[in-house]
């Protein structure tokens, strides 16, 4: 450790001095920021490249000394968003070989704190995002009496790509590691291995479903938090057709071996090529997890509704528009609109509907355009389907939100993602603001914040668990008799719409015909 003290002559002054962890692989050296500790950079496992590229992660070695962790490690590979993206989301890079690590914010670096823990997954499509992320500064946390964890994965195809001659989801695997490495190490920054709850957003939140029901985290993990995003396991043939794809680009064999060859900065570029129609809406080949008989050995929505992850207590929800971020930027959502007819018709293809169903939520709500029916379509067949099976199955308490503060930006409404700055407290990042806008209501941070604060600390966010009434809290819903403008509802505002899943007879000649088939497709080429 190390003090600093006279400074040009003047008289000594005595500063805080650095704090100084020590883990079972070694002693790291942190920065104290406005009253909190924070460690940077802290690797979980060994670099994943040169003959570790593609391959699972490899234990880290223990270091003497103190190590310093002021900084931000490199970030994983990953292709930048394109100019549409950009302007709504910030994706920074650090770069450097050793991706695989993790950030640490705590109020009291000391181990007999015993403070309750919350782990960070970064959203992104499982091809985006990491830790340094401003959005995602865990200090707000540390300030309320939470350690919070920040952690890297691999992306894309070095984390999510299936190849015959390597074992699948590396990327999942390397989370897997870094929470292993969280329960062992993070009681000497404060933190109680008891008390650990996941939260995660998007792929962050899939990522979870998945890792709460691997047979490898059992006993790791209390509690868990999905932001729009379900547990779901991918089709192999989809994530094998990405793989495959790239290969027939860079001319080489679809094989672990053969990509590990090439070129960082090439293959990023390929991915990003091949994977420009895979969007949520349109589908295409994307990367995800997949069924592999060893860490994801079901599919994880199934496993959890069987009861796998028995006494992990769920906080889980969504946004109001979730689809507006996947429609906004580009101008897809007025070409949806301009397809009319043809990009329903894609939509029921994708989401395995018959007609029935638009048609009852055209009825629920007449005046909604085609993009904001296709979209809610798709969402809720997604997402909130999904998340409502697994809180009515499960025998654990289960929470449930909405977040419907729309943007003040054009268009945006409640979109994916836009919850995020509320929920760590970022509201006055200009990453935040690139997505909320200016004049984004401090009360409603205050309100999710502490909703999750509350959750980590004892399970209870602080509204009803979920039963057969399916109570849902609404944060940002204006309401007058509501305190603050934070609205609450005994009833989620989609359950109409989802009762028409439930109810629809769908008809098998309306599931993927020939001319659904064909509505899809025009709807991705455009």
């Amino acid at each position: 450790m190390h003090e600093r003290g006279e400074e040009a002559g003047g008289p000594m002054t005595a500063v805080q001095a650095d704090p100084v962890a020590s883990t079972p692989y070694g002693a790291l050296r942190g920065r104290y920021e406005h009253g909190v500790a924070v460690f940077r950079g802290i690797p979980y496992a060994a670099p994943p490249f040169g003959p570790r590229r593609f391959r699972p992660p490899v234990p880290l070695e223990p270091w003497d000394g103190v190590r310093e962790a002021g900084s931000f490690g490199p970030t994983p590979p990953k292709p930048p968003y394109s100019d549409a993206f950009a302007h709504y989301l910030s994706d920074p890079v650090v770069p450097g070989d050793d991706c695989l690590n993790l950030n640490v914010w705590t109020p009291q670096p000391d181990p007999g704190a015993r403070l309750p823990v919350l782990v960070w997954l970064h959203g992104g499509a499982l091809t985006r995002g990491s830790s340094a992320v401003p959005v995602y500064d865990g200090h707000a946390f540390a300030r309320d009496g939470v350690v919070c964890v920040s952690i890297n994965y691999r992306l894309g195809v070095e984390g999510y790509g299936l190849f015959p001659d390597t074992p699948p989801n590396p990327g999942l695997r390397d989370q897997i590691a870094a929470l292993t490495w969280v329960y062992e190490a993070i009681e000497a920054f404060g933190g109680d291995p008891g008390r650990i709850t996941l939260f995660g957003q998007s792929a962050g939140a899939i990522s979870i479903g998945a890792l709460i029901a691997a047979p490898q985290t059992q006993g790791l993990v209390r509690r868990a938090i999905l932001q729009s995003g379900p547990p779901e396991a991918s089709d192999r043939a989809k994530v094998r057709r990405m793989v495959r794809r790239m290969a027939s680009r860079l001319k080489i064999p679809a094989t672990a071996e053969a990509f590990a060859a090439v070129d960082r900065d090439l293959l990023l570029r390929t991915q990003a090529e091949v994977g420009r129609l895979s969007s949520p809406v349109v589908g295409g080949p994307a990367f995800g997890l997949v069924i592999d008989g060893d860490v994801v050995p079901r599919d994880p929505l199934q496993a959890l509704t069987d009861g796998a992850a028995p006494g992990v207590e769920l906080l889980m929800g969504w946004t109001r528009d979730e689809y507006r971020l996947w429609l906004v930027p580009g101008g897809l959502l007025d070409r949806v609109d301009r397809l009319g007819a043809v990009a329903l018709a894609g939509a029921m293809a994708r989401c395995h509907c018959g007609s029935e169903v638009p048609r009852g939520y055209r009825a629920l709500h007449p005046g909604a355009s085609t993009a904001e029916t296709v979209g809610q379509l798709v969402t809720d067949h997604l997402l909130r389907i999904p998340l409502h099976h697994l809180a009515d199955a499960r025998t654990e308490p289960s929470y449930v939100y909405e977040f419907a503060w729309p943007s003040n930006l054009p268009a945006l409404g409640a979109c994916h993602a836009l919850e995020l700055g509320f929920v760590f407290d970022t509201g006055e990042a200009p990453e935040s603001r690139k997505l909320a806008g200016e004049g984004a209501p401090q009360e409603l941070a205050d309100a999710m914040h502490a909703a999750w604060v509350r959750f980590a600390t004892d399970g209870d966010p602080g509204w009803e668990r979920w039963d057969a009434s399916h109570p849902v809290r609404i944060f940002g819903d204006r309401a007058p008799d509501a305190e603050n403008g934070l609205a609450y509802t005994a009833y989620g505002p989609r359950d109409r719409e989802l009762a028409l899943w439930a109810t629809a007879a769908v008809p098998p000649s309306e599931e993927l015909t020939p001319a659904s088939r064909s509505a899809l497709r025009r709807l991705r080429r455009h």
